[in-house]
């Protein structure tokens, strides 16, 4: 949490040009969102959101536009998400290598994919959204280190 908070803490989205109104910390704007994600249906919803933090549900939408919006930019892209170094890689077959069977001894990275599920149908190509737990979800797959490292996504 801390070093997501870190990573995004000077986006521009979160400047406030206006000395009368000032923005709440990126840690509770992140907070929010991060609640907002991690529930689904219902429970992911504005109003139930804005129930859990106390906010109003314009409030609730704000922090997650923003919060998206620096995720989303190239600069954070290209920080957070990179190729490990030759030294990153040696460090991470040690891991594999201490902690699992002989035949993963050259492994040094993990893979993992999971479903978000959608509240909604997505208005175009909606139908490519139906998942094989019949709901409408997007299917995402991190590509990690052991120390948690992401380097690539889809």
């Amino acid at each position: 949490f801390d070093c997501l908070v870190k990573a995004i803490d000077n986006d521009e989205v979160f400047a406030t040009n206006s000395e009368l109104s000032q923005q709440d910390p990126v840690e509770e704007q992140l907070a929010v969102t991060l609640y907002r994600f991690g529930h689904d249906g219902n429970a992911s919803g504005l109003q139930s959101t804005a129930n859990w933090s106390g906010l109003g549900k314009g409030t609730v939408h704000l922090y997650t536009h923003r919060v998206m919006t620096a995720v989303l930019r190239l600069d954070f892209m290209s920080s957070a998400v990179r190729l490990p170094t030759e030294e990153e890689k040696q460090e991470a077959k040690t891991w594999v290598r201490k902690r699992s069977c002989k035949s993963w001894r050259h492994g040094w990275c993990f893979v993992d994919g999971t479903l978000v599920p959608l509240a909604y149908r997505p208005y175009w190509y909606g139908e490519s959204y139906f998942d094989r737990k019949s709901c409408y979800s997007l299917n995402i797959q991190i590509i990690s280190l052991p120390n948690l490292c992401i380097i690539d996504f889809s």
